[in-house]
């Protein structure tokens, strides 16, 4: 603090006035920052060592809101449904959205029609794409049940069976990637045509290429999309609640729908703001060691290459 101060008396009449303007735009951001993440991060991490029902003032209990978790038979059922989720939903999508970039980095007729249409369900409110899936996956009188009926075949309860539930959501998750496509599909054509077109001079095919020269050069867009991926998965809430609400018998019953439940439904705000912490170091966790695996299967390519 003395060293800046120091600084700015050293600071002529128009650096100074320049300096001062610069605070003064920037202060807006930093209020709003201070006041809506960091008091409220702040808060949350009080009231997690606090029994608090928005009713009465908060009591400090210490560490029991954690320690109540390691016991809760809930708890554990739903870190079973939300790491079931985040192993399978994490790598499918990015798998999804790299070969959906892929193939719409080739030259086929109706490229961008085709851009436009797979990157159309990201911008789509999650409340409309549950009442499309809705209609489609009803069991009595959706498009896909019917079509199934009238082929003979049996319907299939995607959002009333436990078994089937979580599959579907998969599903819809892989067919919404169009942000991650996006991401991908800039990378893809960044890759430097000069390799390519060597590689095929010394007779490599189009799976060589892609294996040996596009894949490494993708890493470490693959490695963030990824991370984003895992992120995106522990907190996912938007699809599971309005298409299932958690069901059926819980077996979509994730982290974020728990949290909310205990929050604003049974008013514990202690416990639930507990589970956000609990959230939270979960996802620096999985985090840390995707950045510490990335050192064998990253390629950062140097600047003079």
């Amino acid at each position: 603090m003395t060293r800046w101060l120091m600084k700015v008396t050293r600071l002529s009449g128009q650096e100074l006035k320049n300096q001062i303007a610069g605070m003064l735009f920037v202060l807006p951001w930093v209020l709003g920052f201070l006041l809506w993440t960091v008091f409220p991060m702040g808060s949350s991490l009080y009231y997690s060592f606090t029994h608090y029902d928005l009713l009465r003032p908060p009591r400090f209990i210490g560490i029991t809101n954690y320690t109540n978790l390691i016991t809760d038979t809930d708890f554990h059922l739903v870190i079973k449904n939300t790491l079931w989720w985040v192993l399978f939903s994490a790598p499918l999508g990015v798998i999804s959205a790299f070969l959906l970039a892929a193939l719409l980095n080739t030259n086929i007729v109706g490229r961008s029609v085709f851009r436009a249409i797979f990157f159309f369900p990201s911008i789509v409110p999650a409340i409309v794409i549950t009442t499309v899936f809705l209609f489609l996956l009803n069991i009595q009188y959706g498009a896909i049940n019917s079509t199934l009926k009238a082929l003979g075949f049996r319907a299939i309860p995607f959002v009333s069976s436990p078994n089937w539930v979580k599959p579907t959501l998969l599903v819809i998750h892989m067919w919404a990637q169009g942000g991650a496509m996006i991401i991908f599909l800039a990378t893809l054509q960044d890759v430097p045509r000069e390799m390519l077109e060597a590689a095929t001079v010394d007779g490599a095919n189009v799976w060589d290429k892609f294996w040996y020269i596009t894949i490494p050069m993708c890493t470490p867009v693959i490695l963030f999309n990824t991370i984003m991926a895992f992120i995106g998965g522990f907190q996912n809430f938007d699809l599971p609640w309005l298409l299932t609400q958690g069901g059926p018998n819980r077996a979509t019953e994730f982290i974020s729908l728990f949290l909310y439940r205990n929050a604003f439904l049974y008013l514990r705000m202690g416990k639930a703001s507990a589970l956000a912490w609990g959230l939270c170091l979960i996802i620096v966790i999985f985090t840390i060691v995707i950045f510490r695996s990335s050192a064998r299967w990253v390629y950062y390519r140097s600047s003079d290459n």
